[in-house]
């Protein structure tokens, strides 16, 4: 089985990144620990660092039809997934396509801070947007 580390950040969409910063500041005590703007997804992501847990990634839409936008439309603000760190994301991948696992990226992707990332429908997982993620340096 391949390993998979634990969870490594929890994605919440916002309309304002900003504003968000300042209240996960206020309720947590939470930093800055990267902020980029990835125009080929459409999302401006800040990951915040709040002690010694795992990352919250702030992501705000860059247009209205992009993943993010949609998801605001329809849902609101709020929990957008969960990611796991796991070892060997290739092999991950495909363990869990053998299992019949629906997939939303069949193969790894670039992903934000330098990442290799692959999402799983939310259907597989009880209606949770799952995100699996190996960082370059794990690569």
């Amino acid at each position: 089985m391949t390993g998979t580390r634990g969870i490594h950040h929890i994605g919440v969409a916002v309309h304002d990144v900003a504003a968000a910063v300042e209240r996960y500041a206020l309720l947590v005590g939470a930093t800055v620990d990267h902020e980029a703007v990835v125009d080929e997804q459409g999302v401006h992501a800040v990951a915040l660092r709040a002690g010694d847990g795992p990352l919250i990634e702030l992501l705000a839409p860059t247009g209205d039809d992009t993943p993010v936008g949609r998801f605001l439309a329809k849902r609101g603000e709020g929990m957008h997934h969960v990611a796991y760190e796991v070892d060997d994301l290739r092999a991950h991948l495909e363990r869990l396509r053998a299992e019949g696992v629906e997939l939303i990226d069949a193969e790894p992707r670039n992903g934000l801070f330098g990442m290799q990332v692959a999402f799983i429908h939310p259907e597989a997982a009880f209606g949770c947007l799952v995100e699996l993620v190996q960082p370059k340096e794990h690569a």
